[in-house]
Order: C-alpha cells, then structure tokens, then sequence
C-alpha cells in the first residue's frame, strides 16, 4: 500500500467515525507514519481520532499534533472542571470511593491514587476525558492488586486464544513477578491493541511491556 492510499483510508475513517467532527483535522502520511495536525472542539475528539487511525490497516506509528480549541463561551473554569470530575468517578459503581485523586490544571487533569484492577485505571481516565473544558489527560493512576494471581502466564494465553483477532502462537508472554512482557509480530496496531488489553485483564498484572511488531 503506498503512502497515497493509506492517507485516503485514513480520512474515510476519521468521517466515518461518528464521534468526531474531522473536517478540521489535517491528514500527512509518510512511510506508513500518520501525522494529524489540525483541531478538534473536545479533548474526547482527539482521543477519537487517533482511535481511528489505528484501525487503519497498514499505519504503523502515529505523531499526534491536534490542538483542542474551545469556544470562548464553552470556556469552564478549573475548580468546575475537578469537582465534575470527582463528582463523575464517585458515580461509578466499577471504581473505589476515595481512591483517586484529582488535580486540574488550565484544563488539563491529572489523575492520581491507587485501584486494584487495570480496567478501574482505564475507566477512571475515559470518564473525565469527555467533560467539558477538559484539553487533556495525564492518567498517574497506578494498579495494586489485592490478590496476586498464579500462573499469569497460562491466563493470559487462555485470553490470547479466546480473541479471533489474535494469532497465540506469534506472541511471545514472559511474566517476571507482575510485570508482563510481550514479544512477537502481530497483522497490525488493532492486533497489538487487542494483544495488550487482554494481558492487562489478567488480575495481578501491574505493567505490560509491549514489544510486539505490527507488520502492516
């Protein structure tokens, strides 16, 4: 696929994707090298639009350039934006009272504490990435599992071979402590996204390596 056609997918996805408006977005590709430029009017729509391209079959690294830009009257203040933000995470039923801290920051939040699981890290930061005013997120959430599980490794191949999108036997698990390590070459970025979200799922992981290769 040359560089030509991978931009052309690239902005068919980006205007196919119905939670973001791309007309602003500026599209570059070079050696399979995607850079976005442009802006979005949320900070959720940056996070879409680099979640679209690497849907993409082919992109195999992505700079992201877009700038969130609000319009002077949906401009929120900092302490509004924290206290929506606390007020969000204590709404959920999947995430531990008073666990996470929240700082903010000219719009940008910062996320601190500690959660048992992954999954609560990754649900605490998508919840505050869509409220208003926010330009960014910096998720400093780390991961203390209650229990530490045995045999790691065999769970997270077990969840390798339950994935049709993943190929087991082209990935490479190395588990030291609860630190994951993964080795390999993979289809494309979906595959490897896909590769590392199922060895986060495994209780008692608290860091991931990925160091697989995405061929296309």
């Amino acid at each position: 696929m040359t560089d030509k056609d991978l931009r052309r997918d690239v902005l068919d996805e980006l205007d196919f994707d119905p939670s973001l408006d791309a007309a602003e977005i500026g599209v570059a590709v070079a050696e399979s090298v995607v850079t976005l430029t442009g802006h979005v009017g949320s900070y959720a729509e940056q996070v879409a639009a680099e979640r679209a391209v690497r849907r993409v079959k082919g992109v195999r690294a992505i700079a992201q350039e877009i700038e969130v830009r609000f319009p002077q009257a949906k401009k929120v203040m900092d302490d509004q934006i924290a206290a929506r933000a606390l007020a969000i995470i204590d709404w959920s039923v999947h995430l531990p009272k008073d666990a996470i801290q929240v700082r903010v920051a000219k719009g940008w939040i910062t996320l601190t504490g500690a959660v048992p699981w992954q999954y609560q890290m990754v649900e605490a930061e998508a919840a505050v990435r869509k409220l208003s005013g926010v330009v960014g997120v910096s998720n400093l959430i780390e991961v203390r599992p209650e229990v530490r599980p045995s045999a790691v490794r065999s769970k997270i191949l077990e969840a390798f071979r339950r994935h049709a999108l993943l190929d087991a036997d082209a990935i490479t698990i190395r588990v030291e402590g609860d630190c994951v390590t993964l080795e390999g070459a993979v289809s494309s970025l979906a595959e490897r996204d896909a590769a590392e979200r199922a060895a986060w799922s495994v209780p008692g992981v608290r860091a991931v390596d990925d160091r697989t290769v995405a061929l296309t």
